[in-house]
């Protein structure tokens, strides 16, 4: 069953492809153009010309055909690809049957077939080519009335009663005009079958706008024509095509340099109508969605296919193609011109894939190295995507730098590239700093000053990159050429890029400001006072060699709580206010949530003394709290860190030691 599904799925896709070609080369013959060249030309008297009106009405029922053929369900799309199969046969036996005939004209010989060899011989063959076309024929449409089909082997029938050649002949062209009435009376007993289609469309259609919506409609037909799939194997065969016509016309093996400019000029060409360039541009969000799931596989195996099934990827740099596309009028240029502008377009696109692959590798890599994996291969895994992540992007740029006169836009990608090789290298400084806390088993003092420090410079270097991304764009819209696409693609790029980054790092340095004046307000445990509480930490479970005390008399490391007050400004323990004057300035207050039952028993057990019969043993004074800050520190780990490193989420994944614990 699941073959069956499979191959019907195949032929989904496979069926619709030549529809979508059809309106590639509709597109491409300008019929208008055609025939001006016909009138400037000296065949003025050229029968095409007559029926120029007649071919422009062809050239837009072309149009609507490729679109039926395009929207069909299957079961009809085969059904019409059968009667299609059957239509060449029948021709296949007509031209079997004329070949005969015009052999034995040749061969002027009338006499009994088997007193000649080369007669029988040609006899043979020609009977043998019409049974199979019958054979054929019926088992396409599916009856068992083999004689429909058999009407060409009338001539081989005559020859073998010795009908002279010339009733031969005449047998033959009954046999083409009877071949010919049975098509018409096939297609004239299902006229009506597209009416009835159309009309039978047309209610579906109603029926699912009315109940469900545009929207619902045109996901449901893009699911079932399985688009993105049909355009990119649309544009591989175009360009199959185009490589297999250049290398079929040269005898001589191409160099390197000319196998690099053939593969410009190849992708070039195929993107020379919207059709084409849209399957270009789900070829590389294909081809991104694929690396970018090695990459992942690279790190962790079959386990990411188990944390993350379906990978909503690679339409980043897809679209990125489309709009830089539509933007410079790609599909308007000369080839030359086309495949210059591909090629930095194209770097553009693996640019975007190296910081997807980045974005990927980071989380996976700093929560290897905060736990306690001591595999050496999942390691060696980590460092080398990095290592190839830091030097990739700086080879990409210095080849550039080579092979392209540099420009605004190029110093952009170059920009890029080399942002990326910064930020692998402060992944990999924190990723030393978290296996050097490890090998020390003691937790490194200002762990996350130094990671708030590194990635808010990679930040702070993205912001101005950003800034001067738009700075230039305002200026060509000012005295260059304005562009409706341009401009939006500049508030797009300054509403992303530029506010929201402001926006975010600089509520993270307010948090971060906010919570070390807290801290600072807090005041600092004695060691007495450290030895008769005599417990850990709740947030970390260490031990507290140093602790503050909230004014619910809790006791926590400063680190600890300071990174707690990054997400929130209440007690771990009994969700209490630490500061209820406090407000974070350009930051909309939020209303702290209700202790939960038995917090205020919780603190007065801590307050007051409790009886030396039920005295509990040091790490267990406080383990309703330390189980309710668990399991928020479980939930909010990794949002705590990214918080305070760079205003986001990093993704650890499942069932690996989180930073804050490590720290």
């Amino acid at each position: 069953m699941a073959a069956k599904e499979k191959l019907e799925a195949v032929l989904n896709v496979a069926l619709r492809v030549p529809s979508i070609m059809l309106l590639d080369v509709l597109y491409r013959w300008d019929v208008s153009s055609f025939f001006q060249q016909i009138q400037r030309s000296s065949l003025n008297n050229n029968p095409l010309f007559q029926y120029k009106y007649l071919a422009l009405n062809m050239h837009y029922v072309g149009y609507v055909l490729s679109v039926v053929l395009l929207t069909l369900p299957r079961q009809h799309l085969v059904q019409l690809y059968l009667y299609f199969v059957t239509a060449l046969l029948l021709y296949a036996g007509h031209q079997i049957s004329r070949d005969y005939v015009r052999s034995e004209l040749e061969s002027a010989y009338e006499g009994p077939m088997y007193l000649e060899p080369l007669s029988m011989n040609r006899f043979t063959t020609a009977l043998i080519g019409q049974l199979v076309v019958c054979t054929l024929c019926s088992c396409v449409m599916k009856t068992k009335q083999i004689w429909l089909f058999s009407a060409h082997m009338l001539p081989l029938l005559a020859r073998l009663c010795l009908v002279p050649l010339e009733t031969i002949v005449i047998i033959n062209k009954f046999a083409m005009i009877f071949t010919g009435l049975e098509v018409l009376y096939f297609l004239g007993s299902n006229l009506l079958v597209p009416y009835n289609l159309a009309k039978s469309a047309y209610r579906e259609l109603v029926q699912v706008v009315e109940v469900y919506g545009l929207l619902a409609l045109g996901m449901s037909l893009w699911n079932q024509l399985v688009v993105p799939v049909l355009f990119m194997v649309f544009w591989l065969v175009l360009f199959a095509l185009q490589i297999y016509s250049y290398f079929s016309t040269r005898d001589q093996p191409a160099s390197r340099e000319r196998l690099l400019f053939l593969f410009l000029t190849s992708i070039a060409e195929c993107c020379s109508t919207p059709y084409s360039l849209l399957g270009l541009v789900f070829t590389v969000s294909f081809v991104a969605l694929g690396v970018l799931t090695l990459c992942k596989f690279y790190l962790q195996g079959y386990r990411a296919f188990m944390n993350d099934p379906a990978m909503n990827r690679g339409m980043t740099e897809g679209v990125t193609l489309l709009i830089l596309a539509v933007q410079t009028g790609l599909i308007e240029l000369q080839v030359v011109h086309r495949a210059f502008l591909l090629s930095i377009i194209l770097f553009i696109v693996v640019a975007s894939i190296l910081q997807s692959m980045l974005e990927i590798a980071d989380p996976i890599v700093l929560a290897l190295g905060a736990s306690r994996d001591k595999s050496l291969w999942k390691h060696f895994r980590a460092v080398s995507l990095c290592l190839f992540l830091l030097v990739f992007p700086a080879y990409m740029a210095y080849m550039i730098c080579q092979f392209f006169h540099m420009d605004f836009w190029l110093l952009i990608i170059i920009s890029s590239s080399i942002l990326t090789s910064l930020q692998v290298l402060g992944t990999l400084f924190i990723y030393v700093l978290f296996m050097v806390e490890e090998f020390r088993k003691e937790p490194v003092e200002n762990m996350d000053d130094v990671i708030y420090y590194v990635n808010g410079t990679y930040r702070l270097l993205e912001f101005v990159v950003a800034l001067c991304v738009v700075a230039y764009g305002v200026s060509e819209t000012i005295f260059g050429e304005w562009t409706v696409m341009g401009s939006m693609i500049i508030f797009i790029h300054s509403y992303y890029n530029v506010w929201l980054r402001a926006q975010l790092g600089w509520k993270s340095f307010l948090l971060r400001r906010d919570a070390v004046n807290k801290i600072k307000s807090l005041p600092v445990a004695t060691q007495e006072q450290l030895e008769k509480h005599n417990d850990i930490c709740a947030i970390c479970y260490q031990d507290m060699k140093s602790a503050v005390i909230t004014p619910c008399s809790h006791f926590f490391h400063a680190g600890c709580l300071k990174k707690w007050l990054y997400v929130q400004d209440t007690c771990p323990l009994c969700h209490c206010h630490l500061k209820n004057s406090s407000q974070l300035p350009g930051l909309g207050t939020e209303p702290a949530p209700q202790p939960p039952a038995g917090a205020e028993q919780n603190i007065v057990l801590q307050e007051g003394p409790e009886p030396p019969d039920h005295e509990s043993p040091p790490g267990t004074g406080t383990q309703e709290g330390s189980g309710d800050s668990s399991e928020h520190i479980n939930r909010g780990s990794a949002s705590q860190e990214g918080a305070a490193d760079a205003g986001e989420d990093p993704q650890i994944p499942e069932g690996e030691a989180c930073p804050v614990e490590s720290a």
